[in-house]
């Protein structure tokens, strides 16, 4: 199967296009739409059953308790992961903000440019497409005024929600649980730095422009958690990038002294 699409839902029946997910998959047979329901408290899942039940390639993930969209996506990539054989994995919005043509375009641009990484961006044109409500501007220039500073790559758009990562680099970046509920991205980014290295890893990224995307009323992001949201980018500064650079003082530390030990029970 060419791709699986991750879709966390919490309390989305209301908001959910099951017709433009029906038509998707109708004619984009290589394609899979796995739905993970994270632990809504309406209908959500009745919703979900009664979609996959009538469609082919539409599957569920039933998540009992509310983990937030960091792990439902985590949860739904090392599903579909273990379970189905699949060239490549990738999560859009439940909303779809971001189209599904403009998510098949790129899964398209993964395989014929031949990157691990692709994924939208909101920021690199400006497109008289891209509609967002002035407080959504405000919230997305502070969070990624830090997550610059945090990340130190050159990526306009890391919250865009809209990415696709082949087989491999999925089971590097999604494998650990994630520190943030919703600024995961961040830390994905931060893993699969750490993994291909600093100096490589915009060779194996495209940041995409999107044709279109659009701010649906009903964000499960609240104005407190955007308040939020630069702190929490601090605390994924503070482990990932921070405390390991302590703890390898602290080894320094450690190393001295045993060295010094060895050579004063040479002479003494």
């Amino acid at each position: 199967m060419r791709n699986s699409i991750i879709i966390p839902c919490y309390n989305e029946s209301k908001r959910l296009p099951f017709d433009q997910f029906a038509n998707f998959l109708k004619f984009n047979k290589d394609y899979q739409v796995c739905f993970v329901n994270d632990g809504s408290k309406d209908n959500t899942l009745e919703c979900l059953e009664d979609f996959c039940l009538n469609h082919n390639n539409a599957i569920f993930f039933d998540m009992p308790q509310n983990g937030g969209k960091a792990e439902a996506v985590r949860t739904g990539i090392n599903y579909v992961l273990n379970k189905f054989s699949v060239e490549s994995v990738g999560f859009l919005d439940a909303d779809l903000s971001t189209s599904l043509e403009d998510y098949k375009g790129i899964v398209n641009t993964l395989f014929s440019e031949k990157k691990s990484v692709v994924f939208g961006s909101r920021k690199i044109v400006k497109n008289k497409n891209i509609k967002r409500s002035k407080f959504r501007e405000f919230a997305s220039f502070m969070v990624g005024l830090t997550i610059q500073i945090i990340l130190g790559l050159p990526i306009k758009d890391t919250q865009c929600g809209a990415k696709v990562f082949t087989n491999q680099a999925a089971r590097k970046a999604f494998k650990d649980a994630f520190i943030s509920r919703w600024i995961f991205d961040v830390e994905v980014f931060i893993k699969l730095k750490k993994w291909f290295g600093k100096e490589k890893i915009m060779e194996q990224m495209i940041e995409l422009p999107l044709a279109k995307w659009e701010d649906v009323d009903g964000s499960k992001i609240t104005l407190t958690e955007s308040i939020r949201m630069p702190m929490q980018i601090l605390n994924i500064g503070l482990n990932y990038r921070i405390l390991p650079i302590i703890n390898e003082l602290k080894n320094i530390d450690k190393i001295r002294l045993v060295i010094l030990k060895k050579a004063y029970s040479l002479f003494f």
